[in-house]
């Protein structure tokens, strides 16, 4: 039997098309999940003390099977149901707040990281290396880093 071939463009499009699916699916599953925790919580079948202890024992479950090093502190936890809670209660504004305030966070700490140099040696220089090496075996230059 001869073996088809396939382009580079068309297994490009076929795992773009397939990551599109499993993206879709996902919102789809969210969607759904929010809708019935949202449900649940308007019933009162849980309330925020139970989200906060959901996610405190999500996150021993977590450090116990070695997926996380540490557990958080109590305020990040804290956060999480916090934030958690806003879009069950459906607290429009205090969730767009809450995600200006996270941009903000992430731009201030996006600025303070220093960039990456690159620093460039001169022709002459990485020559003398080149000498000083000995030449590699295809004839090609050497990187040193």
């Amino acid at each position: 039997m001869p073996m088809q071939q396939i382009s580079l463009d068309e297994l490009m499009s076929l795992l773009l098309t397939r990551l599109d699916g499993l993206t879709l699916e996902s919102e789809n599953q969210k969607m759904r999940f929010n809708i019935m925790f949202r449900t649940l919580y308007k019933k009162g079948l849980f309330t925020d003390d139970d989200v906060l202890d959901a996610v405190r024992d999500e996150n021993r479950i977590m450090k116990e099977m070695g997926l996380i090093k540490e557990v958080p502190d109590e305020n990040a936890m804290k956060s999480v149901a916090r934030s958690m809670l806003l879009w069950l209660k459906g607290d429009v504004e205090s969730l767009k707040r809450s995600m200006e305030e996270y941009e903000q966070q992430l731009k201030e700490a996006m600025a303070k990281q220093q960039k990456p140099r690159i620093d460039v040696a001169p022709a002459a220089v990485l020559n003398e290396l080149d000498r000083m090496g000995g030449a590699s075996q295809g004839g090609g230059k050497k990187i040193i880093l």
